[in-house]
């Protein structure tokens, strides 16, 4: 059970002797983790004291930003999401969308467009070697684009 949850059900518990979260209330407790998220501002990484995330913890935030994937390159934790664009140029519409969020962030992914139609995109924090809340943060944000009409009726996961 999520934390939040765990704690919400036990308030409620306490208070009232008995309580079902609905799963309307599990959608708004949900939700407004996830606006936190967005909500959140990227801070600089270039401190030494900095350190890449463990996988548990990438794990835990990676429930926030749905359709993304951990990946591992190289013994380096990044985040990784595809879809599938209706055309190269939406491909690059999208390129073009995700980087004026990453531009305002000050926090840049790895852009690839794969043959004409498959865009890929991988996030990490270069500077650590690794993932850090910036790069949820940024896949946070990227999430909340409207990027619909750029894709295919169906996105790769």
């Amino acid at each position: 059970m999520d934390l939040v949850l765990l704690l919400h059900h036990k308030v409620c518990a306490n208070l009232f002797n008995t309580c079902r979260l609905t799963l309307y209330d599990e959608y708004k407790i949900r939700s407004h983790r996830i606006l936190d998220l967005t909500s959140k501002k990227c801070v600089p990484c270039d401190s030494k004291d900095v350190r890449p995330m463990s996988e548990q913890s990438a794990n835990e935030l990676l429930a926030q930003v749905q359709g993304w994937n951990l990946l591992s390159e190289d013994g380096v934790m990044k985040l990784h999401r595809s879809w599938k664009v209706k055309s190269f140029t939406k491909g690059l519409e999208l390129f073009q969308l995700v980087a004026d969020v990453a531009e305002a962030e000050g926090h840049h992914p790895d852009l690839h467009l794969v043959g004409w139609n498959n865009v890929k995109i991988d996030i990490w924090t270069h500077s650590v070697g690794g993932l850090t809340e910036n790069d949820f943060i940024l896949a946070a944000k990227i999430n909340s684009l409207h990027v619909e009409h750029l894709l295919r009726r169906k996105a790769a996961a």
